[in-house]
C-alpha cells in the first residue's frame, strides 16, 4: 500500500505541478491543499478560499486544520514558509517538512520584527527544511537556530531541456523565462535591449512567464521602439518553453532577489549562455563574467552586446553550461533524493501524527 503525502501549495504553480508528478511516478498517494487551484491528474485537492492578501492566511487556518485532519495523511509537506509553511504549522500533523522558495526567506521576514519572529516560529514547527540555494538555507538557519536542513533543487527534466545545434538558431536571440512582475525586471531588460540595438539593430527578445505588469512592459516596449523586437509569449508549458528555448542564444534573468532559478538550469541544460543578477544563488552556477548588477542596464547591454559579437564565445559558454546541468541539475536525481528524504522522516521515530 503507498503512503499518503498531503502537499500544500498553490495547484497552479508549474513547481508545484512536476512536484506532483514525480511524487506520483515514485508511488506516492498525493493530496494538494490548495487556495489556488488547478486540475492536476492523480490528485485530490481540498481546496481553501481564495486569498486576496497576505493577512488571508491568517483566516485560512482552521480550513486548513479540518482538511488535513479528514486526509489523515502519513506525512505533510508545505510549499512556501510565510503562506502555506505557516497554515500547516499551525495543523501540527508531523512529520512535517517546508520548502522554502525565496522571497519567503530572502524578503518577507525583512520587512518588519512581527514577521520574522512568526517566520521563525513557523520554520521550528517543521521537522525538514528544503531550499534549492545555500544562502536560502542559511537564511533559514539565521531565523532559527537548530533546524535541519537539506539542499533539494527543483531541477531540470533533461529528457526535454537539452541542447539544439547552435549553427540551426536563426539568429543571435535572447529570452527571458521570468514572471512579469516587478522583482524580475523585465522593464531593466528591456532598457538593455534599446541599448543594444542602437549597434545591433538584429537583437531580438523573446519574453515568457507572463504576469501583472504586462500593460505596462507592452507599452514600455512601444515608447522605446521595440514593437518589432520583442515577443511576448506568456505563459506557455514545458515543450513551448523548450521550443523558444531551442531557437534562442542568450536567456536573461536579472531579479532583484531569488534564490537558483529553474528557469536559468533550464536554460543552461538548453545550451545558452546566460547573463543573470549578482545574487548568492547565481554565484554557485554561474561565472563572474555572467553576473551583473539587478538594475543595471548598462552592464546588462554591454555584456549582451560582447555575447553578441563573439558568438564563439556565446557557443562556448553554453556548452559549458549544459555540461554543467547534466552533472548536478538532474531532476530525477533531485526528486530521488527528495523520496528518500520522505522515507527516512516515516521510519525515524519522528513520524506522530500530531504536534509535540
Amino acid at each position: 500500500m503507498s503512503h499518503h503525502l498531503c502537499l500544500l501549495g498553490d495547484a497552479n504553480s508549474v513547481h508545484v505541478q512536476r512536484w506532483t508528478g514525480e511524487m506520483l511516478a515514485r508511488g506516492w498517494q498525493i493530496s494538494l491543499v490548495t487556495a489556488r487551484p488547478q486540475p492536476i491528474a492523480g490528485v485530490r485537492q481540498i481546496v481553501l478560499p481564495p486569498v486576496a492578501r497576505s493577512v488571508d492566511w491568517l483566516a485560512r487556518v482552521s480550513p486548513a486544520r479540518r482538511a488535513i485532519a479528514d486526509l489523515n495523511p502519513d506525512i505533510v509537506h508545505a510549499h512556501y514558509i510565510t503562506s502555506y509553511g505557516y497554515l500547516a504549522a499551525r495543523c501540527g500533523r508531523r512529520p512535517l517538512i517546508m520548502t522554502a522558495w525565496g522571497s519567503d526567506l530572502l524578503v518577507t521576514p525583512r520587512r518588519n520584527l512581527a514577521l520574522r519572529l512568526l517566520t521563525g516560529w513557523t520554520l521550528s514547527r517543521a521537522d525538514l527544511i528544503t531550499g534549492d540555494s545555500p544562502d536560502l538555507l542559511a537564511a533559514a538557519l539565521n531565523l532559527r537556530q537548530g533546524l535541519r536542513t537539506e539542499l533539494i533543487h527543483w531541477g531540470v527534466d533533461l529528457s526535454r531541456f537539452t541542447p539544439a545545434p547552435w549553427e540551426a538558431k536563426p539568429g543571435f536571440e535572447a529570452v527571458s523565462l521570468r514572471s512579469w512582475e516587478p522583482n524580475y525586471r523585465i522593464d531593466v531588460i528591456l532598457q538593455a535591449l534599446a541599448k543594444v540595438r542602437a549597434e545591433r539593430p538584429d537583437a531580438r527578445l523573446h519574453l515568457l512567464g507572463g504576469g501583472s505588469q504586462e500593460s505596462a512592459l507592452r507599452a514600455q516596449t512601444n515608447s522605446l521602439g521595440l514593437a518589432n523586437a520583442v515577443h511576448f509569449h506568456g505563459r506557455l508549458d514545458d515543450a513551448g518553453m523548450a521550443a523558444v528555448l531551442e531557437r534562442c542564444q542568450l536567456s536573461i534573468s536579472v531579479p532583484e532577489s531569488d534564490a537558483t532559478s529553474v528557469s536559468v538550469l533550464e536554460s543552461m541544460a538548453c545550451g545558452l549562455a546566460v547573463l543573470a543578477s549578482d545574487l548568492p544563488a547565481n554565484r554557485d552556477w554561474l561565472g563572474a563574467d555572467a553576473l551583473v548588477a539587478a538594475g543595471d542596464a548598462d552592464t546588462l547591454a554591454q555584456k549582451w552586446l560582447s555575447l553578441m559579437n563573439d558568438g564563439d564565445r556565446a557557443a562556448y559558454l553554453g556548452q559549458s553550461n549544459a555540461e554543467r546541468i547534466a552533472i548536478d541539475g538532474d531532476r530525477r536525481a533531485q526528486m530521488d533524493a527528495m523520496d528518500q528524504l520522505y522515507r527516512q522522516l516515516l521510519t525515524s521515530g519522528r513520524g506522530a501524527h500530531h504536534a509535540k
